[in-house]
C-alpha cells in the first residue's frame, strides 16, 4: 500500500501551490470584509448586529466546523473534503455578492465560513501527509507566511476594490479565486485513515452547536449586556453542550469507537502546548490588526486605505520571517525557544504600541512596534503546526489539524468580541454613556477630548493584551519543559519530528 512519503515531487509541489492559494485567499476574504461593512450597510439598509454578522458569522462558522472537517477528512479522504469545502466556499461567495438583503447575506457568509473550514483544515493535513522532516518545516513555514500575509493584506486589497468597483465585485473576485482552488483540487493526492468507522454524529452535532452558541454569546455580551438573558441563555446552553461533547467523546473512545476529537489530545503535553501557543500568537496581534485602523481613522485623520496600509508593517515581516524561523529550527534552535521568544516580543510590542499612541499621530511612531508584532508572529506562526502535527499519530493528523485551526479561528472570534467589549467598557467609563462610547469606537472623526479618551482606552487595552500573552508564555514554557535534572544535558533535540511512534500506522493514499 502506498504511503504519503512516496508521493512524487511534482505532485507535492502542485499540492503545496493549491493549498497555499487557499490559505492565502480565505484569510484575506475574512479580514478584507471588514472594510466593506459601511458600503454594505448603506446598500442593504443594515446596521448594528445584523451588519456585524457579515464578519462574525464567517468567524463563528469557520471556527465551529474546523475540527469536524479535519476529522471527516481523515475518514472519507482529505482531497474530497478539500474539494467540497472549495465548492461550498465559491458558490456561497457568489451568493454573497448577489444577496439583496442583510439576512440572505448573513446566511451566505455563514456558508462561506463552513466551506473555508473544509479547505483550511484538510489543506494543512494534506501538507503533513505529503511532506516529512525539513521539507515539512519549510512547507508549514510557507503556509504560515501565506496565511498571515493574506490576513494582513485583506483590508488594503478589499478597500481598493470596494472604492473602485463596489463591495459586490469584491466578493466576486474572491469567488473567482475559489473556483481556481476548486479546479486545482482535482489533482491533489488523497489520504485517509485505513479503517473507516462510523461517523461520530452526536459528537459533531454537540461540538458545532456548543461552540457556535458559546461564541454567539460572546458576541452578544457587548451589545445586549453580559447579564442579559440574550447573553446568558446561549452561553449556558453552549457550555452545557460542550461538557456533553467531552463526555460523549470519552465514552465513545472507551468503547473503541472513533470520536471527532480524541480528548486524550488535550492531555498530551507535547501536543497541547502548541495550540496554546497558537492562541497566544493570535491574541497578541489580533487587537492591532482589527482595531488599530479604526483608531487611526477616528483620532488622526487617516483614510481607510491609509489605515489599511499601516498593516503592511505586520505583513512584510510575516512574509519573510517564517522562512527564517524554519532555517533556525532546521539548524538546531528548538521550537520551544523560538515560540517563547516570539511571545515575549509580542508582549513587548503591545506595550510599546500602547505607549506611542496619541491623537494626531503619523505613521512613523507606529512602524517599530507594529514591525515587532509582525516579526514575532512570523518567526513562529507556521512552525507551530508542524510541531503539533508530528506529536500525534499520522492517522489523526486531520483531527489534530482541525483542532489547531479551531483554536486559531476561535482566537479571532474571541479577540474580535472580548477586546471590543473591553474597549467599549473603558470608553464608557471615560465618555459617560454606552452611546458615546459606541460613537467614539466607530472610527468617525473625533474632537480633541474624545480622541484622547480613545487613545487612553486603546493603550490600556493593548497593555491588557500584553499581560495575557505573558501569562500564556509562562504556561507554554511549563508545558514544554523537558524535565531534565539541573546540569543534565537536555534530550529535547527534536525540531519538527518527534520520536517514532510505538505503534506503526498506515494511511491510504491515492
Amino acid at each position: 500500500m502506498a504511503t504519503a512519503a512516496h508521493t512524487p515531487a511534482h505532485r507535492g509541489r502542485t499540492t503545496l501551490a493549491v493549498v497555499l492559494l487557499g490559505l492565502f485567499t480565505l484569510p484575506m476574504a475574512m479580514s478584507g470584509t471588514t472594510v466593506a461593512l459601511p458600503s454594505i450597510g448603506a446598500d442593504l439598509d443594515a446596521s448594528g448586529g445584523a451588519l456585524n454578522w457579515v464578519v462574525t458569522g464567517y468567524f463563528l462558522a469557520a471556527s465551529s466546523f474546523m475540527l469536524v472537517a479535519g476529522s471527516l477528512g481523515d475518514l472519507y479522504g482529505r482531497r474530497r473534503l478539500f474539494s467540497l469545502g472549495a465548492l461550498l466556499y465559491t458558490v456561497s461567495t457568489v451568493a454573497s455578492a448577489a444577496a439583496q438583503n442583510i439576512l440572505l447575506l448573513d446566511i451566505a457568509r455563514i456558508m462561506v465560513g463552513i466551506g473555508a473550514a473544509g479547505v483550511m483544515a484538510t489543506g494543512t493535513a494534506l501538507l503533513a501527509t505529503i511532506f516529512e522532516g525539513p521539507a515539512r518545516t519549510k512547507a508549514f513555514a510557507l503556509a504560515g507566511t501565506t496565511g498571515s500575509v493574506g490576513l494582513s493584506l485583506g483590508p488594503t486589497v478589499s478597500g481598493s476594490i470596494v472604492d473602485a468597483l463596489g463591495w459586490r465585485t469584491t466578493f466576486l473576485a474572491y469567488a473567482a479565486v475559489g473556483a481556481v482552488i476548486l479546479v486545482g483540487s482535482v489533482v491533489l493526492p488523497d489520504a485517509r485513515a485505513a479503517v473507516r468507522p462510523k461517523v461520530d454524529k452526536a459528537g459533531a452535532a454537540t461540538f458545532i452547536s456548543g461552540l457556535a452558541l458559546t461564541l454567539f454569546a460572546i458576541t452578544q455580551g457587548p451589545q445586549q449586556g453580559w447579564g442579559s438573558l440574550a447573553t446568558l441563555l446561549p452561553l449556558a446552553l453552549g457550555l452545557g453542550l460542550l461538557v456533553t461533547f467531552v463526555r460523549l467523546e470519552r465514552r465513545l473512545a472507551a468503547a473503541g469507537g472513533r470520536p471527532i476529537l480524541d480528548i486524550s489530545l488535550t492531555g498530551n503535553r507535547k501536543f497541547i502546548a502548541w495550540p496554546l501557543g497558537s492562541f497566544a500568537l493570535g491574541a497578541g496581534t489580533g487587537a492591532a490588526m482589527v482595531f488599530l485602523p479604526t483608531y487611526l481613522q477616528g483620532t488622526s485623520g487617516f483614510s481607510a486605505r491609509e489605515a489599511g496600509l499601516v498593516l503592511l508593517f505586520l505583513s512584510v515581516p510575516m512574509a519573510v520571517l517564517p522562512q527564517v524561523g524554519a532555517r533556525l529550527v532546521n539548524r538546531g534552535v528548538t521550537v520551544r525557544t523560538l515560540l517563547l521568544t516570539s511571545l515575549l516580543l509580542i508582549a513587548a510590542g503591545n506595550i510599546w504600541l500602547g505607549a506611542v499612541l496619541h491623537p494626531g499621530m503619523g505613521t512613523a511612531p507606529l512602524a517599530a512596534p507594529v514591525l515587532v508584532l509582525g516579526a514575532a508572529t512570523g518567526l513562529s506562526f507556521g512552525i507551530i503546526d508542524a510541531q503539533a502535527l508530528t506529536a500525534v499519530d499520522s492517522s489523526r493528523t486531520g483531527m489534530a489539524s482541525g483542532f489547531l485551526n479551531t483554536v486559531r479561528g476561535g482566537t479571532g472570534a474571541v479577540m474580535l468580541t472580548v477586546f471590543g467589549a473591553l474597549l467599549l467598557a473603558l470608553l464608557e467609563a471615560r465618555a459617560g454613556s454606552p452611546e458615546a462610547a459606541g460613537r467614539i469606537s466607530s472610527g468617525v472623526a473625533q474632537e480633541a477630548l474624545q480622541a484622547e479618551q480613545f487613545s487612553e482606552s486603546m493603550r490600556l487595552g493593548l497593555w491588557a493584551v500584553a499581560a495575557l500573552v505573558a501569562v500564556l508564555a509562562l504556561a507554554v514554557a511549563a508545558l514544554t519543559r523537558t524535565g531534565t535534572r539541573p546540569g543534565a544535558r537536555s534530550t529535547d533535540r527534536t525540531n519538527t519530528d518527534p520520536a517514532p511512534l510505538a505503534k506503526p500506522t498506515t494511511l491510504q493514499t491515492r
